[in-house]
């Protein structure tokens, strides 16, 4: 692993578990010292701690936990007042605590429409201000990225607070890459397809399911969590030194209109 994180002070939100687990084990192979977020399941969180520590074969670095639930902001606030005091300073912010609920629209409860706006885009922006603030404040600069999905441009009926956190994430990832591209602060975001976690089991442990779902992608298969993870590593480091405002979906072409596959809108 080339350690191109050695030494940067990372938070991932929503680590315990997934893709978020997988962006901690990954920054810990790269170098960096690395605070793993939960809001619930302390012991999930510790394993992922424990599994981020064994990838650094031995590297330099550290690994600590912390709860908080991001849509509140006094949790939001107290949690960074821990991290930077704890490692002195933060690089790089990972926004990836996310929750979906499943309702035909006519149906969604506000409670969990609330809830899924709470946590997936007010807790991003908690985060961020929270971050920017303190990057502007020391005054050398940082990293946000944002945990999306190709349901930033793709709709997805019955999921509609999911698919609108999304798409207001594209957007506040390029207001404030705009904002804030002149004082030394980077933020992107990576959109997912689909990836094998847990909170897909419903399809990954199916052999039916599974198989409808990769039929829709180009390339035939879900992404590993540590696929995913590997994007965002690149964007953290400074090999992505220019790029700012963008989303890279790692998504196996999703992205592409898979339907058109087949020309079936065209004559010969």
């Amino acid at each position: 692993m080339s350690g191109r994180l050695n030494g940067k002070n990372v938070l991932i939100t929503g680590a315990s578990s997934g893709i978020g687990q997988a962006i901690a084990i990954r920054f810990a192979k790269e170098g960096a010292n690395v605070a793993i977020n939960y809001r619930g399941g302390p012991e999930q969180a510790e394993a992922a701690s424990q599994m981020a520590k064994d990838a650094r074969e031995g590297g330099a670095g550290r690994e600590i936990t912390i709860q908080a639930d991001v849509a509140k902001e006094e949790q939001v606030v107290e949690m960074f007042r821990q991290v930077i005091e704890d490692f002195g300073s933060l690089d790089i912010l990972v926004n990836n605590a996310g929750i979906q609920k499943v309702s035909a629209t006519e149906d969604i409860d506000i409670a969990d429409f609330d809830r899924v706006l709470g946590v997936n885009l007010r807790g991003a922006f908690l985060c961020s201000r929270q971050a920017i603030r303190h990057f502007l404040e020391r005054k050398a600069g940082g990293v946000i990225l944002n945990n999306s999905s190709v349901h930033e441009i793709i709709p997805k009926p019955k999921y509609l607070p999911y698919s609108i956190s999304k798409g207001g994430m594209e957007n506040m990832t390029r207001s404030l890459a705009l904002e804030y591209a002149g004082r030394g602060i980077r933020v992107n975001a990576v959109g997912p397809g689909a990836v094998v976690t847990p909170i897909n089991s419903a399809w990954t442990s199916d052999a039916k399911a599974r198989g409808e779902v990769e039929s829709h992608i180009p390339m035939g298969r879900a992404a590993e969590a540590d696929e995913i993870a590997s994007v965002f590593a690149f964007l953290a480091s400074a090999d992505a030194s220019y790029i700012t405002g963008q989303t890279i979906f790692a998504c196996g072409g999703l992205t592409l209109f898979p339907e058109f596959r087949v020309a079936w809108s065209s004559g010969e």
